[in-house]
């Protein structure tokens, strides 16, 4: 039998889904931008986190996995131009420094999920004029992160976002194989387009470098020992990939679309007045 447990830690409000035996969990932090901070697979915890950022409400987190909406990425100088107005906007939007609601929770012999909900305010408008509602689902199954995400728009016109996730999953090396069909990739330390033989290697990199993913589907290796499966729908055709030099973490991150998107308008998920998008993501121990 799946179970969630609450507990407090630092005045925050942890729930934690795990299986019987506690070999596999996920920990979610929802005042924090809504974030998975633990995900564990045999009694290994495969996410980095930085305590630290977590317990300051003043520093964006490094490590979990933040969510990013209604953008992904970073804008010139933090604006945007939408129906004749400017409007500043943080990097990876307003989801990852609002607090989340929990909404539901479930577990049962198979499974356990939790439903947390971040919506529109006066605060949120001021940055991005629109009135929303974000639910994500994360459900845990075995070594199966899976993770429902509901962007509705209550708006009477059309909503723009290019939502994503953030994970930081734990490695000594920055050497990451990758099998995926793709052959070359982008990489924003030079703004070149690149060859890609299956393996990148983001030592001594800066910035990102960035796939484009034909068929929602990625295995990585890294770390020597481990082996990740993502699988996602069809609205993330991007995978970025980052690092920090002097951290034992690598981003594997799937995207809507990339940065800079909501000055280009090229790539924009549009929202319909009163309608949804509806996705998911996968991420897999295998």
């Amino acid at each position: 039998m799946y179970k969630i447990e609450t507990y407090e830690e630092q005045s925050f409000a942890m729930y934690q889904l795990s299986n019987e035996d506690d070999t596999s969990w996920i920990t979610v932090c929802p005042e924090r931008g809504g974030i998975i901070i633990g995900y564990g697979v045999d009694g290994r915890e495969y996410l980095y986190l930085n305590k630290e950022t977590l317990y300051d409400r003043k520093k964006n987190i490094r490590g979990g996995i933040p969510i990013l909406f209604p953008i992904s990425g970073q804008l010139e100088n933090k604006t945007y131009n939408w129906d004749g107005k400017s409007y500043e906007m943080p990097n990876h939007g307003l989801a990852r420094i609002h607090p989340w609601e929990v909404i539901d929770t479930n577990c049962d012999d198979e499974k356990a999920s939790i439903s947390i909900l971040f919506e529109s305010s006066i605060g949120t408008k001021g940055t991005f004029p629109f009135d929303f509602e974000v639910v994500f689902t994360y459900t845990l199954k075995q070594n199966q992160l899976f993770i429902h995400q509901s962007y509705r728009n209550l708006d009477s016109k059309k909503m723009p976002i290019y939502p994503g996730l953030h994970p930081y999953f734990k490695s000594k090396s920055k050497v990451l194989s990758l099998n995926t069909e793709v052959d070359t990739y982008f990489d924003y330390n030079d703004n070149q387009e690149k060859s890609f033989n299956k393996e990148i290697n983001l030592e001594g990199l800066k910035e990102a470098v960035v796939l484009e993913t034909e068929h929602q589907k990625l295995e990585a290796q890294y770390d020597e020992d481990i082996d990740l499966r993502i699988e996602t729908a069809t609205d993330f055709r991007y995978t970025v990939l980052w690092t920090e030099q002097d951290k034992d973490f690598v981003c594997i991150e799937p995207w809507t679309a990339t940065t800079g998107e909501l000055n280009r308008k090229e790539e924009l998920i549009m929202v319909e007045p009163k309608d949804s998008l509806e996705t998911w993501v996968s991420f897999q121990i295998v």
